[in-house]
């Protein structure tokens, strides 16, 4: 491996320990504001912290010999507002859910939108791999012991994890769809804004919102809108650049192990042993869906690097 790979792999560690615990400062601000303004404020941030950077490569861009290209806002426009729609569902289904579930629970089936993707691309006339099978009946199995109980039944809490999932692999797909044709970091400023927008909309609707609140949420909405949407993402762009795709993803995937870890050491949340196993089986799952079984000559070269 050689050190920008190995720099890349760093960052996306850090990328993913940073959304990790994200999932504690969400759970701690909904003690103080709601879902949908929490969300609001966060996205806002999020949106706002994105502009030096394209600034800044707008610049670099026009500078560069390499491009003669224009930006064209309004091109990205619409797209971004679809994806931002989708955002605003996932986001606020994450965000209600973890009033009524734990940091634990749901960090590993939010993670859980990685093996949904496959699966849905089926209907986009996507080909899926046996490995994708394998890691979904895992993660089918996993989320069983996770959450559902005696009664059969899944807490409400955990229930709408799941569907909020669904929603991030449906942005998942509808973000790989249109980077390939606008500027990414630009659809994701407009689709934060978006979500913000619509979240704090919906915010004056039916939540009470007051100063005191939100100062008393101001350092877990700061992390959720600075540090998880504008650092993370930024330092996903950056090594993503030397970063190999299927290692990204799996290193992404640890996500939910680091919000587990953070709901035990900073909340003091605790499992049962088949809570653990589910969770162990929901990982396997996630990073089975995400390896590509080649052929020998193939992966003796991985194995070089």
């Amino acid at each position: 491996m050689n050190n920008k790979r190995l720099v890349a792999n760093l960052l996306l560690i850090l990328t993913a320990a940073i959304w990790g615990f994200a999932f504690v400062a969400q759970r701690v601000g909904s003690q103080f504001v709601g879902a949908f303004t929490f969300n609001g404020i966060r996205f806002a941030l999020g949106a706002l912290s994105l502009i030096p950077l394209i600034i800044f490569l707008d610049k670099r861009k026009e500078n560069s010999e390499e491009s003669t290209e224009k930006p064209n806002l309004k091109a990205t426009l619409l797209p971004g507002i679809l994806v931002g729609l989708i955002l605003y569902a996932g986001a606020t289904l994450q965000q209600v859910g973890l009033f009524y579930t734990t940091v634990g629970n749901a960090s590993f089936i939010t993670g859980l939108y990685m093996v949904f993707v496959p699966i849905i691309g089926i209907f986009l006339k996507h080909k899926i791999g046996k490995n994708s099978w394998v890691g979904v009946i895992l993660a089918i199995i996993g989320l069983y012991l996770l959450s559902i109980n005696e009664n059969f039944s899944i807490s409400y809490g955990d229930l709408l994890e799941v569907i909020g999932a669904i929603f991030w692999a449906v942005h998942i797909l509808a973000i790989d769809n249109f980077t390939k044709r606008v500027n990414p970091l630009k659809l994701s400023f407009i689709q934060f804004a978006t979500c913000s927008i619509l979240s704090l909309i919906t915010a004056f609707i039916f939540e009470d919102i007051t100063i005191s609140g939100i100062s008393s949420a101001f350092i877990p909405i700061i992390y959720g809108g600075l540090l998880s949407v504008g650092v993370a993402y930024t330092l996903q762009v950056v090594a993503q650049k030397d970063a190999k795709p299927s290692h990204a993803a799996i290193i992404l995937s640890m996500e939910s192990v680091f919000g587990a870890i953070g709901g035990a050491v900073l909340l003091g949340e605790s499992m049962s042993g088949r809570g653990y196993l589910g969770c162990a089986l929901i990982l396997a799952g996630i990073l089975v869906s995400q390896i590509k079984f080649s052929p020998e000559k193939v992966m003796v070269s991985e194995a070089v690097d």
